[in-house]
């Protein structure tokens, strides 16, 4: 599960062999979410509000990257990372 960001103690990564929509995982302090890429909309869900605002903020601004990264995910490249949230 490859790390390709991480900001204000949220750890973002992608699985080389996920199937479904695309989508990331979120993880911080004991919670997680699943988030699809095309539409940002989150799958499911146990982090905090903030927490979840802020990777949905992100998720908003880096849409085109993640894509690329879900494509790069399916071909077995190596991902890219992205910048995280200021």
């Amino acid at each position: 599960m490859p790390t390709i960001c991480r900001f204000h103690g949220i750890v973002i990564t992608m699985y080389y062999d996920d199937h479904g929509h695309p989508h990331f995982h979120a993880r911080h302090a004991g919670g997680a979410a699943k988030v699809r890429i095309d539409q940002i909309e989150v799958i499911q869900s146990s982090l905090g509000v903030r927490q979840l605002r802020l990777v949905v903020a992100w998720a908003e601004l880096h849409r085109k990257e993640l894509l690329e990264n879900w494509r790069r995910a399916r071909a077995g490249e190596t991902l890219l990372d992205i910048d995280p949230l200021q």
